[in-house]
């Protein structure tokens, strides 16, 4: 699940073009712009994957860690209500009893919980998968949506070839938008098959002439606009990353499985903990009766 290229996140990947191309002194003020605008587009191009492959991961992991960490959450969370609604009921304190009433209110099941948890949990409580989890059962792991490193180099290649920034008129651009469109989604699925197909109907559509800006205000103008693009595209990878579950993939970039079997056990002992709590307040309140 790393981003791609290099241990380098999206955000710390520059996209400016490289200086110094061999004959730059030179050729016309007109044509190093031109170079630049298309090695600004190529840079941005790759910068766009990057983000969206990690995006992608982002999206991924996320699902994974629901599935496979909400049922502790919510046995936790359960664990916590009736610890506190046995301390409101041993003590009568009305703090007690209104910390119990709001521990109470934070527990599942509630409307859409069968969203949130993946089917983990309906309305009715933890599915036998779930309880098996917590007892340390035997489970099925939870369903995996990893692109492939075939469907990561398909992609790539598709984006390169398709991307909207370089058409040459706005009904060219829209043709390229829809099928990227396609394309991610095929890529968010981890559908290599399809991302193959999209492939061979790309090289048998029609080929339109790249476009080749002739006057210098033009590429400026191109070049300022690629600019803010990057400059977005920063903020999105930072936003990806700075996220708590892009900074989980940061800590284990490339086992992050291994993270959330971690983050496992630290919660099957925060349930042992509770549970044993639990029983000494439930034992010193049947004492007391």
């Amino acid at each position: 699940m790393t981003t791609p290229e290099a241990e380098q996140t999206p955000s710390e990947r520059p996209a400016e073009p490289a200086e110094g191309a061999p004959g730059e002194a030179s050729a016309r003020p007109e044509e190093r712009l031109e170079r630049a605008v298309r090695a600004a587009e190529q840079a941005l191009i790759e910068y766009e994957i990057a983000v969206e492959t990690f995006r992608v991961e982002v999206e991924n992991f996320s699902r994974l860690h629901h599935q496979k960490l909400g049922p502790m959450y919510a046995r936790l969370d359960e664990l916590d209500a009736q610890i506190a609604e046995a301390r409101a009921a041993r003590t009568g304190d009305p703090e007690d009893v209104r910390k119990a009433a709001e521990a109470r209110a934070r527990v599942m099941p509630m409307p859409g919980v069968e969203e949130l948890f993946h089917g983990w949990m309906d309305s009715s409580g933890l599915f036998p998968e779930a309880a098996a989890m917590l007892t340390d059962q035997p489970v099925s792991p939870p369903e995996r949506v990893r692109p492939s490193d075939e469907a990561r180099r398909l992609y790539r290649e598709l984006v390169r070839k398709a991307h909207p920034d370089l058409a040459g008129e706005e009904q060219e651009r829209q043709r390229r938008d829809e099928f990227i469109s396609r394309v991610n989604a095929a890529y968010a699925r981890g559908d290599e098959t399809l991302l193959r197909e999209l492939s061979e109907e790309w090289d048998a559509g029609p080929v339109p002439e790249e476009r080749r800006p002739s006057r210098s205000e033009e590429l400026y103008a191109r070049l300022e606009w690629l600019a803010q693009r990057k400059d977005m595209l920063t903020l999105v990878a930072r936003d990806l990353e700075e996220g708590a579950i892009g900074s989980m993939l940061r800590i284990a970039p490339e086992d992050p499985d291994r993270l959330l079997d971690e983050i496992a056990d630290q919660l099957l002992a925060e349930v042992e903990q509770r549970e044993a709590e639990l029983v000494e307040l439930l034992g010193q309140s049947g004492q007391s009766a």
